[in-house]
């Protein structure tokens, strides 16, 4: 435990500090695990690129 707090550190202190985290990133992320889930398979990775920066930019 005490390595793990030590390793992340700068990332709590970062949020006493500002108090922001980093929920948006994480949000985005499941938003596009999700969609990534719906194309299984995608042949085109320009195509599919193009599609989530429509959708989620």
């Amino acid at each position: 435990a005490a390595n793990t707090i030590k390793a992340n550190e700068g990332k709590v202190l970062n949020y006493f500090y500002t108090r922001s985290t980093n929920a948006s990133a994480e949000s985005f992320n499941a938003k596009l695990k999700g969609f990534r889930s719906l194309l299984r398979g995608v042949g085109n990775i320009n195509f599919f690129l193009f599609r989530v920066e429509k959708l989620f930019a």
